[in-house]
């Protein structure tokens, strides 16, 4: 398994091999020991999601304020996705900025996304399953989330590629408070320089 840091601290884009034949294929997609030694961080999955999202779903921008912290192991299973990674840590030297990474079901890509970062995608295709693997399991008064259209991060959520369909957002999602909002309320995580 390669892993290759993103361009915001704490996130990899991680590739593992994958066997083809005529039945079909094979993957390893999650190996503690080798993201371990690769990037330091001891992810020991307490919480295992699915889900399936139909084309122009806008799921996010959504993040953890667990007490021990949570990092997520995404891998899209089917359909197609670009993936969206956004540092809301206001003391982070990359504060505000935004990854893009397509994820697709048929390909050998995942991402780690370390704590204290924002997590979004939107869906290209009809179907599209993501698998998350959580460092910490779902705790409702430390989950959090920011408009995902929220004009100070301007992130592009590839509107194009959904063409007639549209985005389609939860009223959760839709009527979430912005980052500057977040950040007056003293619900934005913290960054932590690594050692």
């Amino acid at each position: 398994m390669e892993l290759t840091p993103l361009g915001i601290e704490g996130a990899w884009l991680a590739e593992s091999p994958v066997w083809s034949d005529d039945r079909g294929f094979f993957r390893e997609w999650f190996k503690r020991e080798e993201i371990f030694s690769k990037t330091g961080i001891d992810f020991s999955a307490q919480q295992a999601n699915i889900s399936v999202s139909n084309k122009g779903v806008i799921r996010g921008i959504h993040y953890s304020l667990a007490p021990e912290g949570q990092a997520k192991w995404v891998t899209c299973v089917t359909g197609s996705i670009i993936d969206v990674i956004v540092d809301i840590r206001p003391n982070s030297p990359t504060y505000k900025k935004v990854e893009y990474i397509n994820l697709k079901g048929n390909e050998s890509h995942s991402l780690l996304i370390g704590e204290g970062l924002g997590h979004g995608f939107i869906s290209l295709e009809d179907g599209s399953s993501l698998s998350y693997l959580l460092s910490s399991p779902y705790l409702p008064e430390a989950e959090f989330e920011i408009l995902p259209t929220d004009e100070t991060l301007k992130v592009n959520w590839h509107r194009e590629l959904v063409g007639e369909f549209g985005i389609v957002l939860s009223p959760k999602d839709a009527q979430a408070p912005t980052l500057e909002e977040r950040r007056v309320q003293g619900k934005l995580p913290q960054w932590k320089q690594r050692i």
